[in-house]
């Protein structure tokens, strides 16, 4: 739950209190997200009060907006749908937690420990026997960056990044080169090295094909 919530909660308790006389337990304060269609941040639920305020949902719910509205700085102003008080939080509330946030270079981490879930995260390196694309960047991108975000979740990280992992493709081509080729390179052969490697596969392929064909 975060701060927000709490605050709202402890207001509207306050506000029961010095409305009704009655300190409601817990479980009767109901605080949620505010649905879409309808303007507010946050919403209380004032259908479990009702026994206490002896009042229509309506009644109650427009009985603790203007409570909150007048003691609570964090709410600017409310609505209310039936039994759902729809609470508008007020910019400067917003302001200050950005600010207060911003000073905190810690915001948000999570500390990780012994017990701490662990990850693998495997990700791709690159490969060296063709050149480099955003493909490949991208890929190591994302799963340096995932790693680093589940870190920061707290999560204890083992990260797999093969040096030079050529694939199997590149092993059936090295296999093929090595007993078909009779020594054929790019330089003897005038063919590019990534074309000379695609030839080899297409040979292993077709003389996999006569061993189990």
């Amino acid at each position: 739950m975060i701060h927000l919530e709490k605050v709202i909660l402890r207001h509207a308790s306050e506000a029961v209190l010095s409305l009704y006389g009655v300190t409601p337990d817990a479980g009767l304060l109901q605080v949620q997200e505010t649905r879409k269609e309808f303007e507010g941040n946050y919403t209380l639920v004032v259908f479990p009060l009702l026994k206490i305020s002896k009042q229509s949902p309506e009644a109650t719910a427009t009985a603790i907006g203007g409570y909150l509205q007048a003691r609570c700085e964090e709410v600017e102003r409310y609505n209310v749908i039936k039994g759902f008080l729809n609470l508008v939080i007020a910019n400067t509330f917003w302001l200050r937690f950005l600010s207060e946030t911003t000073i905190d270079a810690r915001y948000g981490y999570t500390e990780t420990l012994d017990e701490s879930p662990k990850k693998m995260i495997e990700y791709s390196s690159p490969n060296t026997n063709k050149p480099l694309h955003l493909g490949h960047i991208r890929n190591n991108l994302l799963g340096y960056s995932l790693s680093k975000i589940l870190a920061a979740a707290g999560h204890r990280i083992i990260k797999v990044n093969l040096v030079n992992d050529r694939g199997i493709h590149i092993c059936k081509s090295m296999l093929a080169w090595k007993r078909h080729s009779a020594g054929e390179t790019p330089d003897n052969s005038g063919k590019k090295g990534d074309h000379l490697v695609g030839e080899y596969y297409v040979i292993f392929d077709d003389e996999y094909q006569k061993e189990t064909g």
